[in-house]
């Protein structure tokens, strides 16, 4: 039955993948679009797509130094969950895939779920610093027309959408980074629990009977997960661990950069720098992370026709280039994943777990409280 479920949602998230790109290019001549698909030099794909692989890899290396606070990973052992994961989030609604990897090493290695999953978003915590930074250098050197506004379909993106994204952004990493304070150190860690645990003595107009149901139901379960984060965030107080996943990061997102600038090179009609692509791809990213379809579809066409409408790119190039470039950076961490499926073993059943492994860690939780 489980496996059933998410072989309906995989259905679902084509299907919306596909309506998705259909309305993002309904209004987009068909015939020009195609014309400037077929003149593109895919010699060129050829590098990106290499260099994009890498990116994974840096990645898979990136995880494993952050999981080295909670279990030792070989390098595959850390790769093939990371791929599976990036694999769910491009063909399934809601980024699922975030859950995959907690999932798989709980199924595995016995992984505590939540302490992987805080791994997970120490990732998510070095993506945003690294991409905030980037926008801080480029805007420095480039300035966004405020009154540029260009429309896909549903999806309209302008300076205003973008600035509220990063601050968006920003505020997110302000509350990852006050987490990770908060519940790596062992005092203000502490006074939390306190807190949580004195919770239902405040209910006094309830019994001794319920308090102590609330007790073992939410405040116990609560502190273990926090005990969780706290030791899946464990690599963040190590200074070197921390510069190194900086320097990681910073080259994986330089790589991605790269990966651009490449795909530039066979496209006629387009010239853009390094710094140009590095600003597309900022902004790309600020507006996927608004919510969207499986594989980021219309959202990513409209932050790259804009990007590149700014530089002064003709909108059927910008259509054509972004489309293909979407296609290109989509088709690595799917391909890879599925290969990570068959080299594991990973069953449906296993991925579509993660929701009983988040309700099972809660129920060992408890009765260790």
């Amino acid at each position: 039955m489980k496996g059933k479920k998410l072989v309906l949602s995989l259905i679902v998230g084509l299907v919306i993948s596909g309506l998705g790109l259909y309305f993002s290019f309904r209004k987009v001549q068909f015939e020009p679009l195609m014309n400037y698909i077929v003149s593109i030099n895919y010699w060129w794909t050829l590098p990106a797509l290499g260099m994009a692989m890498i990116s994974f890899f840096l990645r898979a290396w990136r995880w494993r130094v952050i999981m080295g606070s909670v279990e030792k990973l070989g390098f595959w052992e850390a790769y093939h969950p990371m791929m599976i994961g990036f694999m769910m989030n491009c063909i399934l609604p809601g980024r699922v895939g975030e859950l995959a990897r907690p999932a798989i090493l709980k199924s595995r290695k016995n992984v505590p779920f939540f302490q992987t999953l805080a791994t997970v978003a120490a990732e998510r915590a070095f993506d945003l610093i690294i991409l905030l930074s980037l926008f801080a250098v480029v805007t420095a050197y480039v300035q966004i027309d405020p009154n540029l506004e260009v429309a896909v379909d549903q999806y309209t993106i302008s300076s205003k959408v973008l600035q509220n994204a990063a601050t968006a952004m920003t505020r997110l990493s302000i509350v990852l980074i006050a987490g990770i304070i908060l519940v790596s150190f062992e005092f203000s860690r502490g006074l939390m629990e306190r807190i949580i645990l004195a919770t239902p003595a405040i209910l006094f107009f309830l019994s001794l009977e319920v308090q102590e149901k609330v007790r073992q139901k939410v405040c116990l379960p609560i502190v273990g997960i926090m005990n969780g984060i706290a030791q899946g965030f464990a690599a963040i107080k190590d200074f070197r661990k921390v510069l190194l996943c900086l320097g990681i990061s910073l080259a994986l997102w330089s790589l991605l950069a790269g990966t651009y600038f490449v795909m530039v090179q066979g496209c006629p009609g387009i010239s853009m720098s390094v710094l140009e692509l590095t600003v597309m791809m900022v902004i790309i990213c600020f507006a996927i992370s608004l919510p969207s379809a499986p594989g980021f579809w219309g959202l990513w066409e409209a932050g790259g026709i804009f990007a590149m409408v700014l530089f002064g790119v003709p909108r059927d190039e910008a259509a054509g280039f972004t489309l293909v470039n979407h296609v290109i950076q989509l088709i690595v961490p799917i391909i890879l994943g599925l290969i990570s499926v068959v080299m594991t073993g990973v069953s449906i059943r296993q991925i579509s777990s993660a929701g009983e492994e988040l309700a099972e860690n809660n129920i060992q939780t408890t009765e260790r409280g």
